[in-house]
């Protein structure tokens, strides 16, 4: 059943909505979701059907989706991985089958017309977009969809990196991006839910769910902290690296910066989210 307690993870109108909901949220009418899979390297999800619209997250290359409406070039979906609801080009989309057998693991690698580094490239795909192999030739992996990719560059899919920490330090530098998930642009929570599902794990989208959902609160203060923790303002998140020093996706760096913890936490509190709301630590041993 859709969760009907947060807009961002309700397929619901007041002119439609998933047929899951009836008798849950009003409605005109109710459809059941269309299966599809993205079939472009990354997509926009926006909170309306307009190219204006407030970008909300990405969806990259293999990810499932349920279709509720095609209009003017938008698809109204349901992202599988995290259950946000919004607004994807309606040409983002191809058919759900086949289903993905190789994960993105270097930062972004690129996607070739023939397996030879030296033909231009076609497009690029983002570190954790995933992609059906249909046969490889030399050290490429062809693509069901078409095109080649250095097998070097992908893991099986389901492979699981050791360290969510060590992702997030291969992506320090890349440039803040407000709705951003790839490694050529991200936010926040993006960084913290692109690690975690990296690592194999599943992670809300926003800082907010995230704070709800993830770990367990330790007790107030900046001491005793670990790699891995996870630091909570208002609207914001970040990674402990160690005892001291913070990784986080920031709109003062415009990337994804390390910084020493007390410093972010003393100019946060002044200059943006204010205090600290709460320190989570993960067991992912499970």
């Amino acid at each position: 059943m859709p969760d009907s307690s947060d807009p961002r993870l309700t397929p619901a109108r007041s002119d439609l909505a998933d047929i899951r909901l009836k008798g849950v949220v009003a409605a005109e009418r109710y459809v059941a979701g269309v299966p599809a899979r993205v079939a472009v390297p990354s997509a926009p999800l926006r909170r309306a059907p307009r190219l204006e619209a407030g970008l909300d997250t990405e969806a990259v290359m293999g990810d499932a989706v349920s279709v509720f409406e095609i209009r003017d070039g938008f698809a109204w979906v349901q992202i599988h991985r995290d259950g946000y609801v919004g607004y994807l080009p309606e040409a983002a989309l191809g058919a759900v089958d086949p289903e993905p057998t190789h994960r993105v693991a270097a930062l972004r690698t690129f996607v070739y017309p023939a397996p030879d580094l030296k033909r231009p490239h076609v497009a690029h795909l983002s570190l954790g977009a995933t992609f059906a192999a249909q046969a490889q030739e030399g050290e490429y992996w062809q693509l069901a969809g078409g095109g080649f990719v250095f097998a070097g560059h992908a893991v099986p899919f389901g492979t699981a990196e050791a360290d969510y920490a060590t992702t997030a330090e291969r992506l320090v530098g890349t440039p803040y991006l407000w709705g951003g998930r790839t490694s050529l642009g991200l936010d926040c929570s993006g960084l913290v839910q692109l690690c975690l599902e990296n690592a194999g794990h599943t992670c809300p989208r926003d800082a907010d769910q995230q704070e709800r959902t993830l770990g367990e609160a330790l007790p107030p203060g900046l001491d005793g902290l670990r790699r891995g923790d996870l630091v909570f303002w208002k609207g914001h998140v970040g990674l402990m690296l160690d005892a001291e020093r913070l990784i986080h996706a920031n709109g003062h760096h415009m990337a994804v910066a390390v910084e020493p913890l007390r410093e972010a936490v003393a100019r946060i509190a002044v200059k943006s989210f204010g205090a600290v709301t709460s320190i989570r630590r993960l067991d992912l041993s499970a």
